[in-house]
């Protein structure tokens, strides 16, 4: 019985990068951003807004003390419609989008509209606030450096999931969610007002 030759080199390398190839064309087909070691997402990952019958409340209460040292909970909003947006200073993406955010929230401050920040990953407060001088953020941050509001957004953001924004209606339930930084005023300032359009006439 003749012996089997063993595979040539060239095939094996052949079947390597073949395999290769192909596991970087599904990862270049998946809806899911990328934030290999830099821990932020790359560009927008994606809009999600649901409709009013399809959401919940976050799992668990976002709540903590501010830059500032005030204690917030997104509870305190009860009522309103919250902007919610996740960043820290160290993240490029997140200081793109800040002078947007900050825009944003003046124009919606009229509308009984409420920001609030979690900023994340920042050794100290002083990086934050340092953060909020620069953009001229008009709202306050949740000094949160582990991550730990973060978890009480599961099913709606990742760890990774920085910068973020996720709109929470009236009802205090998750409306809509954007991974990535905001690209356009506009564009938030258009979902927030139909999310408070939309949910206005629901019952408590």
């Amino acid at each position: 019985m003749p012996l089997r030759r063993p595979a040539r080199p060239t095939s094996v390398l052949l079947t390597a990068l073949a395999a290769l190839l192909v596991a970087s064309l599904l990862a270049g087909c998946s809806s899911t951003p990328s934030t290999g070691d830099k821990g932020y997402v790359d560009g927008s990952g994606g809009l999600t807004v649901l409709d009013p019958g399809g959401r919940t409340p976050p799992p668990g209460t976002v709540s903590g003390e501010t830059l500032e040292g005030e204690q917030v909970s997104l509870d305190d909003y009860r009522g309103q419609v919250v902007v919610l947006n996740v960043w820290g200073s160290w993240c490029p993406p997140c200081r793109k989008e800040a002078p947007l955010l900050a825009d944003a929230a003046r124009e919606l401050a009229r509308d009984d509209v409420v920001f609030l920040g979690i900023n994340t990953r920042d050794s100290s407060q002083a990086q934050g606030l340092a953060y909020q001088r620069r953009f001229d953020v008009p709202y306050p941050s949740i000094y949160d450096p582990s991550g730990r509001n973060l978890l009480k957004l599961r099913g709606t953001l990742t760890p990774n999931s920085i910068p973020s924004t996720v709109v929470i209606d009236q009802q205090g339930r998750v409306a809509a969610r954007l991974l990535g930084d905001v690209e356009s005023r506009s564009t938030l300032v258009g979902i927030v007002e139909d999310v408070r359009d939309g949910s206005a006439g629901e019952s408590s």
